[in-house]
């Protein structure tokens, strides 16, 4: 059996132009259909309810007629019950076999109708049965559609015209009407047409506003999932370049962290070698040649130099003199060359660090922690040629396990920005507080490390973002030191931390480690 197709879903994909009108009248259609279909239900059921109805009219008003002492059945009850079956039998099937469709639609009208006109013949024509015309009416504009009113005022029309002329009993309770009663009807379904009429042209017009602005929607929900499904993809892209950039990233932060690193111990390695350069320069070995020119030249009187010539006299004293300064310079090259050697002996040990970091290994030792803080301070040659005071405020501290050289990096790092920080004040006044000692830390003993300054300080803003990758207050700085001393910090289950007053009132780094109960990995080193 042909049916009225028509479609629910409206979506429009980016492979097909958008077209409004056409999804439109889809969306109009199927909202039509549901009306029509859920309309032609309750018919069904108003139809079988009046049937009902009429045949207990029927047989409350007149079951029975006499002849005599004779009785039957009135023939109202006959026309109840068989011509009111004749009417619903066909909209009832039509309702559940063909909902929604055109031609189910005009019979239920028809069927209606006619049910009223058979209620008013039952109700012997009185003039409050006429009101079931004008309600049917009402309940057929349910459909929303003109055309289906049209229909069953034809059959109004028609149905009082009829039996107006040949049964005006059962249509007006009068056995002669005049043809105007029919004509009086008709315009009072007439009058109620045109409101009815206009209300389901109305209904049309909504219906179609509605599906327009719901075709939109769903044209703009179908774009935006496209877009959505597009910048999805972009994002999945980006997200692979992202991680090939932190990969990169991490790779180009190793680096730099290891030539940070390494750039402050050289910094103190190139303060002691211009240091025994100097001072090389200027030796008293010099003068001691000089010495050893004038005795060749006496080589042979030697005796009578040494006892008789005036310069000859002084000689000896003099040699004297001039092995007690060599002997000083001597001591302070030494000095000079072990920090040197400490300091390319650390940065051997940066890079062997930074290679073990890939394998995982740590590098701890058994050490005094007095004495790392003392290597710190030695590898900062620069603060001794800065006229800056080292104040040391140690606290006795057992002997404790730590990876040596991460502790050095940090430290040697504080010590490099301490000293940046108090070249601003005048000499006489720069002064660096340094010390160590036991500390009480969340998760158990521990050590705690400090170095602190009275120079240009950290403005309180700045407190939360001095240890983020690439901050930096200096203008040669690049921002790479503390970021990398925190991490060193962190590798080791410490914590590096910092406070100042503010601008102008120094600052006090604290390096916070716990102390391990257990040797994960034991190399040789260098003592300190």
């Amino acid at each position: 059996m042909p049916t009225e197709t028509t479609t629910t879903n409206a979506a429009v994909t980016s492979e097909q132009p958008f077209d409004l009108a056409a999804t439109t009248e889809k969306l109009l259609r199927a909202h039509q259909l549901e009306i029509w279909t859920r309309t032609d239900r309750l018919f069904a059921g108003l139809l079988a309810f009046e049937w009902l109805v009429a045949m207990a009219m029927a047989f409350w008003r007149s079951p029975y007629t006499w002849s005599g002492d004779v009785s039957r059945v009135h023939p109202h009850v006959w026309t109840a019950v068989f011509l009111g079956a004749a009417i619903v039998s066909m909209p009832l099937f039509l309702a559940f076999r063909c909902a929604g469709q055109t031609m189910t639609r005009h019979v239920i009208a028809v069927a209606q109708m006619t049910m009223s006109g058979l209620l008013i013949h039952l109700g012997g024509g009185r003039i409050e049965m006429h009101f079931h015309v004008f309600g049917s009416l009402a309940f057929l504009a349910f459909y929303r559609d003109w055309r289906v009113l049209i229909t069953a005022s034809a059959v109004v029309a028609a149905d009082h015209l009829l039996r107006g002329i040949y049964l005006p009993m059962s249509v007006y309770g009068i056995a002669n009407a005049s043809i105007l009663r029919t004509l009086e009807h008709a315009g009072w379904v007439i009058f109620e047409d045109v409101f009815l009429i206009g209300s389901c042209l109305r209904a049309v017009r909504e219906m179609r506003r509605i599906a327009e602005n719901r075709a939109l929607l769903e044209h703009s929900y179908h774009d935006v999932e496209r877009k959505v499904q597009e910048r999805t993809a972009e994002l999945k892209n980006a997200q692979d370049e992202l991680l090939k950039a932190a990969r990169t990233a991490g790779m180009a932060e190793i680096a730099t962290s290891v030539l940070h690193n390494v750039g402050n111990v050289l910094n103190s390695v190139n303060v002691s070698a211009t240091v025994v350069s100097e001072k090389l320069k200027r030796s008293e070995i010099a003068t001691l040649t000089q010495v050893g020119g004038i005795m060749a030249e006496h080589r042979e009187d030697m005796d009578a130099f040494l006892t008789q010539d005036d310069r000859g006299k002084v000689i000896p004293g003099f040699i004297v003199e001039l092995a007690e300064c060599i002997g000083d310079e001597q001591k302070m090259v030494m000095a000079e060359v072990e920090n040197l050697s400490n300091g390319i002996y650390h940065i051997k040990q940066i890079v062997a660090a930074q290679q073990a970091m890939a394998k995982a290994s740590d590098f701890y030792t058994m050490v005094k922690p007095a004495s790392v803080l003392d290597s710190a301070l030695s590898m900062q040659s620069a603060i001794r040629t800065s006229e800056i005071e080292v104040v040391r405020n140690d606290a006795p501290c057992p002997d404790a396990m730590l990876d040596q050289h991460k502790v050095l990096q940090i430290l040697v790092n504080l010590l490099s920005n301490a000293r940046h920080a108090v070249l601003a004040r005048r000499e006489g006044e720069r002064r660096i507080t340094v010390g160590v000692s036991p500390a009480q830390l969340p998760d158990g003993p521990g050590l705690r490390f400090r170095v602190g300054d009275n120079g240009i300080g950290i403005a309180p803003e700045n407190l939360t973002r001095i240890f983020s990758h690439g901050f930096t207050t200096k203008k040669e700085g690049h921002g790479f030191g503390l970021h990398s001393a925190a991490n060193a910090a962190r590798e080791m289950g410490g914590e590096l931390s910092v406070d100042s007053a503010g601008p102008g009132k120094g600052a006090t780094f604290t390096l916070d480690l716990p102390l391990r109960k257990k040797v994960e990995q034991e190399i040789p080193c260098k003592a300190a």
